[in-house]
């Protein structure tokens, strides 16, 4: 491949294979850098090669353990800028503190722009993520910022399946604007759920909008935390006479506690449809649980935005 200005692709520790994946598909190594601790935990990193100059990636989620694949980012964009690179992407195929977007109560922190004004702080000139918690979060920030989605990825995937008679749902309002572009695409009818978040960290489906009696359900979500939304919708389907054969398709697999178990053991659902942007270990893995990557699609982000070609067209 030919670059406008030389090109440099690092990794953090937070999601590696990725990492990896997307390097390969460039066809180019992944740059040297290393990253240890102090004795008192305190994150540590250095570049071990020239970035003078260079067009520089940083591919880094922010999951688990969020706080400090955070920080680590952070200091990896420091560090570039103080040793000169021309420019300084951070690759998020997960974006932490997403969720906290707006203030909904008092006394609350926005978590999603606090770190959007960070990463700015930090050096960085442009920011890559795939599939955010709220479109709004691209507003929070001062540069450019290339919003992908695995909405095409999950469309390929249900079409290859030939399922009959589907519905695609939406669990909130929140997620309608991308539930109705992927109706479009699978030719599929819309149902919206209405949640009450009761309480920090419990949602009740209290509502459910649209057709689903007999019909093969698709619950689009952009993730999944510990599942209990997740089955509610189930449940809340099955109530309004949904197929006890319902597919769940979220970008970020984060499974949190017990989530993979409860996914597992529901008895109506037949498939959770996740992306590698959050690595899944092997005490995570079951086998309703199907993992797409996205690699080719930052690979090829990266390559287009090295060029100064359209991102959006990616996905016409």
């Amino acid at each position: 491949m030919s670059e406008k200005t030389e090109i440099k692709v690092f990794a953090g520790t937070g999601n590696p294979k990725l990492a990896q994946a997307i390097a390969e598909w460039l066809e180019m190594p992944l740059g040297e850098v290393a990253v240890s601790r102090f004795p008192d935990g305190e994150t540590y990193v250095q570049y071990e090669e020239s970035v003078r100059g260079a067009d520089c990636f940083i591919i880094q989620p922010t999951c688990d353990p969020v706080d400090t694949n955070l920080v680590q980012l952070l200091l990896l964009i420091d560090a570039l800028r103080r040793a000169s690179a021309d420019r300084i992407t951070a690759v998020m195929p997960y974006f932490g503190y997403a969720r906290q977007e707006k203030k909904d109560r008092p006394r609350e922190a926005v978590a999603a722009k606090l770190v959007a004004d960070v990463l700015s702080a930090a050096g960085a000139d442009r920011v890559i993520a795939l599939d955010l918690h709220a479109d709004a979060i691209q507003s929070f920030f001062n540069i450019p910022v290339d919003h992908l989605t695995a909405r095409g990825m999950f469309a390929d995937f249900f079409e290859q399946k030939k399922l009959e008679n589907v519905v695609i749902v939406s669990p909130d309002e929140g997620r309608v604007k991308q539930a109705r572009k992927l109706v479009r695409q699978l030719n599929a009818p819309l149902a919206v759920g209405y949640k009450h978040h009761a309480f920090h960290g419990h949602t009740e489906i209290t509502d459910l909008a649209g057709d689903v009696k007999g019909k093969i359900p698709i619950i689009l979500e952009d993730m999944i935390t510990t599942g209990g939304s997740i089955i509610e919708c189930v449940d809340a389907l099955l109530e309004h006479g949904a197929q006890p054969q319902i597919y769940v398709a979220a970008t970020h697999g984060v499974l949190a506690a017990s989530a993979t178990d409860r996914l597992q053991n529901h008895p109506a659902i037949a498939e959770v449809v996740i992306t590698d942007s959050i690595p899944l270990p092997p005490d995570k893995q079951r086998e309703k649980i199907k993992q797409l990557s996205v690699a080719s699609m930052f690979g090829e982000a990266i390559r287009r935005v090295n060029q100064d070609m359209s991102i959006s067209s990616l996905f016409d």
